[in-house]
């Protein structure tokens, strides 16, 4: 029976603290999980380790530009995207899709909606996140939160 192949993310993002706590979320669903801190080293890692999904701030470059996702995608065509951030407007959301991430999820819902991301993204969860992260299950909670207000005199 052959091995099953190794699985790995990389994780970018230039606050360590965050990142620690991603990467043992991160660590359940991959085998190895490497995390770097600016765009420099995202650039050098993606292209030597080619991991299956690179999970992504929005805002590691300091110049708060995306052309370091475009590089990305130049380098490593192949490479699944998941961007994370603060940032809830839309035009942010479709900023980063024009870019090329694959998939985008906020960063206080990362408890709830990165690995659906990621499972998505890999296509191991079926269409189960679209470009702004949120699950069915997240939308469907917020959907139902909106109807109880709606009852409320």
């Amino acid at each position: 029976m052959p091995d099953k192949p190794t699985s790995c993310a990389l994780l970018a993002d230039r606050h360590h603290g965050l990142t620690e706590g991603i990467r043992g979320l991160l660590e359940t669903a991959f085998d190895s999980v490497v995390m770097v801190a600016d765009e420099a080293s995202l650039l050098e890692a993606a292209g030597r380790l080619r991991p299956d999904v690179a999970i992504v701030d929005l805002s590691l470059a300091r110049d708060c530009g995306l052309g370091w996702m475009q590089e990305l995608r130049r380098r490593s065509p192949g490479l699944k995207l998941v961007v994370l951030s603060v940032h809830d407007e839309e035009c942010v959301r479709q900023a980063a899709k024009d870019a090329g991430a694959d998939a985008f999820v906020l960063k206080r819902s990362i408890a709830t909606d990165l690995l659906a991301a990621v499972d998505a993204v890999r296509g191991e969860g079926g269409d189960t996140t679209s470009i702004d992260g949120h699950s069915p299950d997240a939308r469907d909670r917020a959907v139902d939160r909106e109807e109880e207000l709606d009852h409320v005199p």
